[in-house]
């Protein structure tokens, strides 16, 4: 058995939609051969735009979303090849956080009655016990147990988001997606969120698929991150290293993006030109291309797809250029945005 604990090889997801009235079906490759791996106990970060497909990535892994093609093993087990009954068994150990607190609760059903059901359908505990199990799991994720008679609307948008990240512990997973757990909060109730998502991943040993637009929130938790860009794994390294010194121009427009820590450090912000390609007809070559800033770009970047490979240090990069990456920002860089071609 693979020492790997969550392995990800060449996945693609397409959505079918139409093209207007009279306009012909239109395919939609929101994740395009992704190929990941997590080792137990880490939390991977999952950073990119919105639309560039990770929380459909994140959705397909817990076969949420069917597959269009590719393969994902669970601590060695295939995925996609279950039938119902051990996809259900599954379910107890690949759990979901999602980033709307409000959407991912029933308005009509109390938020301890949301926290109980799994509990009920996975044959975990009834009765007294179940009510024991609810009051523990609040108190684990700091809410008063008092509010277990509550609705939804209650309640704040962090509190929700406890609620729901109670109901995600109350079948005791070993796997979470992280959905934008913390976008929809304020800027101090995001830090406890991410505080009380670190402890739990100590104490219980739980492995993160994190996902985020944000580099800066994804800092405080991941061990490695990776980066995608319409529907392409772009960059992947350890986290550390990446903030240091990224070697992909999208990577390094987002952390210019990034709030700074410190106000005091100037930081140059890299601006991207247009909106990104629409994922109906992505462009040939490099999907990058049409607004990547980085001075060497050229005929090789429009004409020729860059292949995710293998660089110093265990990164890997899907970039022409990668041997001569842009200056990290916040260290003296003063580039400019180039002007797409």
């Amino acid at each position: 058995m693979s020492s790997l604990f969550v392995e990800i090889e060449h996945l693609v997801k397409e959505f079918r939609t139409h093209g207007g009235l009279f306009g012909k079906r239109l395919t939609v490759r929101a994740v395009d051969g992704v190929s990941l791996a997590m080792v137990r106990g880490e939390t991977l970060g999952l950073v990119g735009e919105s639309g560039s497909g990770k929380t459909t990535l994140g959705r397909v892994i817990l076969r949420l979303l069917e597959p269009t093609t590719g393969t994902v093993r669970f601590d060695g087990e295939d995925v996609f090849g279950l039938d119902r009954t051990a996809l259900r068994a599954l379910r107890r150990r690949m759990q979901i956080v999602f980033q709307d607190s409000s959407g991912s609760l029933n308005p009509r059903m109390t938020v301890g009655d949301a926290v109980r059901e799994p509990l009920v359908v996975h044959r975990l505990a009834r009765g007294s016990d179940a009510d024991e199990r609810v009051a523990a799991l609040f108190r684990e994720v700091g809410l008063d147990p008092g509010y277990v008679t509550a609705y939804p609307h209650e309640l704040s948008g962090g509190q929700r988001q406890r609620v729901g990240i109670a109901r995600a512990l109350s079948v005791e997973p070993e796997f979470i997606v992280l959905d934008e757990p913390v976008s929809a909060l304020d800027v101090s109730v995001q830090a406890q969120v991410l505080n009380l998502l670190a402890d739990l991943k100590a104490r219980r040993g739980l492995t993160y698929l994190f996902i985020a637009h944000d580099l800066a929130v994804v800092h405080h938790l991941a061990d490695r991150v990776a980066v995608m860009y319409l529907g392409k794994l772009v960059e992947s390294a350890a986290a550390e290293a990446l903030y240091a010194a990224p070697l992909h121009p999208y990577t390094t427009s987002l952390l210019s993006a990034a709030p700074a820590p410190d106000p005091a450090v100037a930081r140059q912000r890299v601006v991207l030109l247009g909106d990104a390609p629409s994922p109906h007809a992505p462009p040939p070559g490099c999907v990058f291309h049409t607004r990547c800033p980085h001075p060497l770009k050229s005929e090789i970047c429009r004409d020729e797809l860059p292949v995710l490979h293998k660089v110093e240090g265990g990164r890997w990069v899907a970039c022409h250029y990668a041997h001569e990456p842009l200056p990290t920002p916040g260290h003296g860089s003063t580039r400019a945005s180039v002007p797409e071609d």
